[in-house]
């Protein structure tokens, strides 16, 4: 299984100013391709090769003079590029034709003022871990590496990212070990199978009735957004201390980014760990983020930490499942089955009309989620979907297009 394990960077001064280069010049090749496919678009011709692409705007423009700069970065960044761009194309089209599934907006131009600036060196472009543990990179040189664990494998490739705060990650693409990684977790043999609820007053129900708090990261740290963002709107455009007042902000909304990642690292990891199989609601998230409660669906990041349920059962050998987005969880008796109609959100316990079992409405959720996706408990792993490769940090995504203005009144019911 593919993973990607990012590390913080520390390069220097004048590597800063190389880096810089590198993700100029990818900008600069990833726009000029998407130029000419949308010129030859806008002419009916047809859509130039890669091959072409690559003599075109790599190999004859380092001979042109406004574009001999491109030859003081590695050439494996700039070919990267291209094949990033040929992939967003693909994905776009392939997006039209699909039936389901998210759809892909069509590539657009980089801009230096983007949030996030990437390069990818792949295996041919030699760079490699030293024994001292940095990072060389061709170009660019020997790049601090702060290492929090070790790699499992020979990584194929390395991605080097900035982000909006300013901060350096490299993230590597490595193989795991099956082996290592069944020794790693107890056996499943014995273990209970769980049911979650997820929730905005609790972040999660447990079938077994544990509940876990909402850590509500942003609704914390929304006094210090505010006054940061307000020190920024006060500053004059385009100026030294705009900028500082920009990193501020960033620095601030990454650190409630971190904090919500790590929490769903360890709520994962602990689940997976402790039950053989996990049962989870298939939720709307985009069309509940729409509704009044948005701030806190986008706080509570569900998306997230069911990306990471799924992505570490699979590599843990455990059963993930999920029950239907239509099945009535919050309606529904877990003991008799009766169905006892929809309930607003301010009903927290009720008691079922037929055999007057008390329910706490997130237990009894928790139960049913549990019991809705049974069969896709017991069944064998093979009916799962093969995942995505995971990211401990994202690459590269598309946001789908939910239109669930119904999904949304119909969660807020349950």
């Amino acid at each position: 299984m593919q993973l990607r394990y990012a590390f913080r960077l520390d390069p220097g001064p004048g590597q800063r100013v190389a880096l810089a280069r590198a993700f100029g010049c990818a900008r600069v090749v990833y726009n000029d391709a998407v130029a000419a496919r949308e010129r030859a678009r806008r002419e009916g011709a047809a859509f130039p090769s890669a091959g072409a692409l690559s003599k075109t705007l790599i190999t004859e423009a380092k001979q042109s003079p406004g574009r001999q700069w491109l030859s003081e970065v590695s050439a494996v960044i700039l070919q990267q590029a291209l094949r990033d761009v040929e992939r967003a194309y693909t994905n776009f089209f392939a997006s039209l034709k699909a039936r389901r599934g998210a759809r892909v907006g069509a590539p657009r131009f980089r801009s230096k003022r983007d949030a996030r600036q990437a390069i990818r060196f792949t295996a041919n472009a030699r760079w490699k871990i030293t024994e001292a543990g940095r990072l060389l990179l061709p170009k660019i040189g020997e790049v601090k590496v702060r290492w929090s664990r070790s790699l499992p494998s020979v990584p194929s490739s390395v991605t080097v990212i900035r982000d909006a705060a300013g901060r350096f990650f490299a993230s590597f693409v490595v193989e795991s070990d099956p082996d290592a990684d069944l020794a790693r977790m107890p056996d499943a043999d014995g273990l209970p199978s769980v049911g979650i609820d997820l929730g905005l007053t609790h972040f999660a129900v447990l079938s077994d009735g544990t509940k876990i708090d909402s850590p509500r990261f942003l609704r914390r740290a929304e006094k210090k957004l505010k006054k940061a963002q307000r020190e920024l709107s006060r500053k004059q455009k385009r100026s030294k201390n705009r900028e500082k007042a920009r990193l501020k902000v960033a620095r601030a909304h990454a650190h409630v980014a971190d904090a919500r990642r790590e929490f769903h690292h360890q709520l994962s990891t602990r689940l997976i760990c402790e039950n053989q199989a996990v049962a989870v609601e298939d939720l709307a998230e985009k069309a509940l983020a729409r509704t009044r409660l948005g701030k806190s669906v986008h706080d509570a990041g569900w998306a997230q930490f069911l990306a990471m349920l799924e992505y570490k059962a699979q590599r843990y050998a455990r059963v993930f499942a999920k029950a239907g987005r239509f099945e009535p969880t919050s309606q529904v008796c877990s003991v008799c089955g009766v169905k006892d109609g929809p309930k607003p959100l301010h009903v927290r316990t009720w008691a079922c009309t037929h055999c007057g079992m008390a329910h706490d409405r997130d237990h009894n959720a928790a139960k049913n989620v549990k019991q809705a996706a049974g069969l896709a408990v017991t069944a064998c792993r093979a009916r799962l979907r093969p995942g995505l490769v995971p990211a401990q940090r994202e690459e590269a995504g598309s946001h789908g297009i939910h239109t669930g203005a119904r999904a949304a009144q119909r969660h807020s019911t349950r």
